[in-house]
């Protein structure tokens, strides 16, 4: 079979497959592929690496089961996108079914909601390792000066392995070149291989393909940096006037305690000096342009932002 068929038979394949009904538990934990799954030899098969921002300051938990595939709803806004894939050991001989797949993202304006769970969900591999979702592609929004590309989150639960978080992204967009984590593409950050091509499909609708490669040896869960520092209080939360926020740095670093609105956009800086390991507090006095609303707290050491909560401002 040529690679361009067996390409097009597993899209038909995914199409034709409604997860929630095909029963994982006939199987073993790990099942073993075959031509069918469209595996890759180890020499090409790259392990799904960890995204560079980890959970990020937008994650909720409890998301609520997928249905029919159905990560965005049939009037939700935006160019519309099937993703599917096959979750596979690390050398891509077995596939691994079960696996808990935790998928959040913003909406076509750049905006996630905060209060609900819409554009998230969570879903399972099937029987044979593949998960499939029809969403849309993510809007954009300022992370700072610049525009963070079009992003996907997922929190990967496979059986017997680590939970990892990582992101992902879709090639063609102008924004991953100046992106902090897009655009790296060596070591435990690496993205390359989490820049997918998407394609429009004969309905319209764009479809891209993006398959997990479990690495038995992935660090995991949202406290990827906390090893380096962490937010382990803020109050009163929520706040009227005034929050205190007490962190903790474990290395000499760069340190600053930035404040987000629910758009993603800077709204405060605060502590922004060079500290040695100890306990700190910073107080946060918004002013009057500042709303009612959500609001991230993320602590940054160096270049890089290691731990956010969130908070409300009454």
């Amino acid at each position: 079979m040529s690679l361009e068929n067996k390409q097009n038979s597993r899209r038909q394949f995914l199409r034709n497959t409604t997860l929630s009904t095909l029963s994982a538990g006939l199987l073993p934990s790990i099942v073993k592929s075959n031509d069918s799954l469209q595996t890759k030899s180890s020499s090409v098969c790259n392990p799904t690496t960890l995204d560079y921002y980890g959970q990020g300051p937008f994650y909720t938990a409890n998301a609520p089961t997928i249905i029919n595939n159905q990560l965005a709803s049939p009037a939700e806004p935006g160019t519309r996108l099937i993703l599917s894939g096959i979750v596979q050991t690390i050398d891509c001989s077995a596939a691994i079914p079960n696996t808990l797949i935790d998928v959040w993202h913003a909406n076509n304006a750049g905006a996630y909601d905060n209060t609900g769970f819409n554009l998230r969900g969570k879903t399972e591999s099937n029987a044979q390792g593949y998960y499939v979702l029809e969403t849309i592609l993510p809007g954009k929004y300022l992370n700072g000066a610049s525009y963070r590309p079009s992003h996907i989150h997922f929190k990967i639960t496979p059986p017997n392995f680590p939970t990892f978080i990582t992101q992902l992204y879709f090639q063609g967009d102008i924004d991953i070149p100046g992106d902090a984590a897009a655009s790296i593409t060596s070591g435990t950050y690496n993205a390359t291989n989490r820049i997918i091509p998407i394609t429009l499909n004969a309905q319209g609708i764009y479809e891209g393909t993006w398959d997990i490669v479990v690495n038995d040896s992935s660090v995991g869960l949202a406290d990827i940096h906390l090893d380096k520092g962490v937010i382990y209080s803020i109050t009163p939360n929520p706040f009227t006037d005034k929050i205190e926020i007490h962190y903790a740095v474990f290395y000499p670093f760069k340190v600053s305690i930035q404040i987000f609105d629910i758009r993603g956009s800077l709204v405060a800086v605060l502590d922004e000096q060079n500290l040695q390991p100890q306990k700190y507090k910073a107080i946060w006095e918004p002013n009057g342009n500042v709303h009612a609303g959500i609001y991230f707290v993320a602590l940054k050491l160096n270049d890089l932002q290691v731990h956010y909560l969130k908070i409300q401002k009454l």
